[in-house]
Protein backbone atom coordinates (compact mmCIF):
# COMPACT_ATOMS: atom_id res chain seq x y z
CA UNK A 1 0.00 0.00 0.00
CA UNK A 2 2.54 2.37 0.85
CA UNK A 3 4.21 1.41 -2.32
CA UNK A 4 1.39 2.46 -4.52
CA UNK A 5 1.07 5.64 -2.38
CA UNK A 6 4.32 6.25 -3.12
CA UNK A 7 4.65 5.78 -6.70
CA UNK A 8 1.50 7.69 -7.35
CA UNK A 9 3.25 10.62 -5.56
CA UNK A 10 6.27 10.27 -7.65
CA UNK A 11 4.35 10.05 -10.61
CA UNK A 12 2.39 13.32 -9.70
CA UNK A 13 5.79 15.10 -9.22
CA UNK A 14 6.71 14.37 -12.55
CA UNK A 15 3.89 14.92 -13.85
CA UNK A 16 3.77 18.74 -12.64
CA UNK A 17 7.47 19.14 -14.21
CA UNK A 18 6.01 18.42 -17.50
CA UNK A 19 2.66 21.16 -16.91
CA UNK A 20 5.52 23.58 -16.67
CA UNK A 21 8.26 22.79 -19.33
CA UNK A 22 8.80 25.28 -22.13
CA UNK A 23 8.35 24.25 -25.47
CA UNK A 24 9.32 25.48 -28.63
CA UNK A 25 7.52 25.36 -31.46
CA UNK A 26 10.25 25.01 -33.87
CA UNK A 27 12.34 22.64 -32.31
CA UNK A 28 9.85 20.16 -30.80
CA UNK A 29 8.59 17.10 -32.16
CA UNK A 30 5.01 15.77 -31.73
CA UNK A 31 5.75 14.27 -28.50
CA UNK A 32 7.15 17.12 -27.08
CA UNK A 33 4.42 19.44 -28.48
CA UNK A 34 1.49 16.93 -27.71
CA UNK A 35 2.16 17.90 -23.79
CA UNK A 36 0.82 21.12 -24.04
CA UNK A 37 -2.67 21.77 -23.20
CA UNK A 38 -4.49 22.86 -26.10
CA UNK A 39 -2.26 20.99 -28.68
CA UNK A 40 -3.44 17.52 -29.21
CA UNK A 41 -2.55 14.62 -31.36
CA UNK A 42 -4.24 16.84 -34.69
CA UNK A 43 -2.46 19.84 -34.30
CA UNK A 44 1.08 18.97 -33.10
CA UNK A 45 0.75 16.77 -36.61
CA UNK A 46 -0.30 20.10 -38.38
CA UNK A 47 2.34 22.22 -36.93
CA UNK A 48 4.90 19.71 -37.70
CA UNK A 49 3.71 19.65 -41.34
CA UNK A 50 3.84 22.98 -41.92
CA UNK A 51 6.96 23.88 -40.46
CA UNK A 52 8.67 21.42 -42.75
CA UNK A 53 6.82 22.43 -45.31
CA UNK A 54 7.12 26.49 -44.61
CA UNK A 55 9.95 26.43 -42.93
CA UNK A 56 10.15 27.62 -39.16
CA UNK A 57 7.92 29.74 -37.84
CA UNK A 58 8.98 33.64 -37.53
CA UNK A 59 6.64 34.76 -34.67
CA UNK A 60 3.40 34.04 -33.25
CA UNK A 61 1.34 35.99 -36.14
CA UNK A 62 3.17 33.46 -38.70
CA UNK A 63 2.11 30.91 -36.47
CA UNK A 64 -1.41 31.53 -36.46
CA UNK A 65 -1.58 32.51 -40.15
CA UNK A 66 -0.06 29.03 -41.27
CA UNK A 67 -1.69 26.86 -39.23
CA UNK A 68 -5.52 25.81 -39.28
CA UNK A 69 -6.74 25.73 -35.99
CA UNK A 70 -4.27 28.32 -34.00
CA UNK A 71 -5.98 31.48 -33.55
CA UNK A 72 -5.56 34.02 -31.45
CA UNK A 73 -7.65 32.84 -28.75
CA UNK A 74 -5.99 29.35 -28.71
CA UNK A 75 -2.60 30.62 -28.94
CA UNK A 76 -2.72 32.50 -25.81
CA UNK A 77 -4.14 29.00 -23.97
CA UNK A 78 -0.54 27.65 -25.17
CA UNK A 79 1.75 30.23 -24.59
CA UNK A 80 0.01 30.18 -21.02
CA UNK A 81 0.85 26.31 -21.40
CA UNK A 82 4.88 26.75 -22.12
CA UNK A 83 4.50 27.26 -25.40
CA UNK A 84 6.75 29.64 -27.53
CA UNK A 85 7.65 30.34 -30.58
CA UNK A 86 11.33 31.46 -31.49
CA UNK A 87 11.93 31.34 -27.78
CA UNK A 88 9.63 34.14 -26.57
CA UNK A 89 6.01 33.93 -25.25
CA UNK A 90 3.16 35.81 -26.71
CA UNK A 91 3.45 39.51 -25.64
CA UNK A 92 0.81 42.19 -25.14
CA UNK A 93 -1.78 39.37 -25.58
CA UNK A 94 -5.63 40.53 -24.85
CA UNK A 95 -6.95 38.95 -21.60
CA UNK A 96 -4.03 38.33 -19.99
CA UNK A 97 -3.75 38.42 -16.84
CA UNK A 98 -2.41 41.86 -15.32
CA UNK A 99 0.68 41.34 -13.24
CA UNK A 100 0.04 40.72 -9.70
CA UNK A 101 0.46 43.39 -7.22
CA UNK A 102 3.35 43.44 -4.53
CA UNK A 103 2.16 41.38 -1.37
CA UNK A 104 3.24 44.99 0.67
CA UNK A 105 1.16 46.33 -1.05
CA UNK A 106 -2.05 44.30 -0.11
CA UNK A 107 -0.49 44.43 3.60
CA UNK A 108 0.16 48.44 3.66
CA UNK A 109 -3.77 48.58 3.02
CA UNK A 110 -4.57 45.64 6.12
CA UNK A 111 -2.65 47.11 8.93
CA UNK A 112 -3.09 51.14 9.57
CA UNK A 113 -0.02 53.02 8.73
CA UNK A 114 2.30 53.55 11.96
CA UNK A 115 1.78 57.27 13.85
CA UNK A 116 5.41 58.65 14.67
CA UNK A 117 4.71 59.24 18.85
CA UNK A 118 4.40 62.78 20.03
CA UNK A 119 6.98 64.13 22.29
Amino acid sequence: MIKKLMLAVATMIVTMGFAFAQVDVNKADLGALDTIKGIGPKTAKLIIDERTKGGPFKDWADLESRVKGVGTKNAQKMSAAGLQVGGKSIDGAAGAKPAAKPVAAKASKLAPAATPAKI
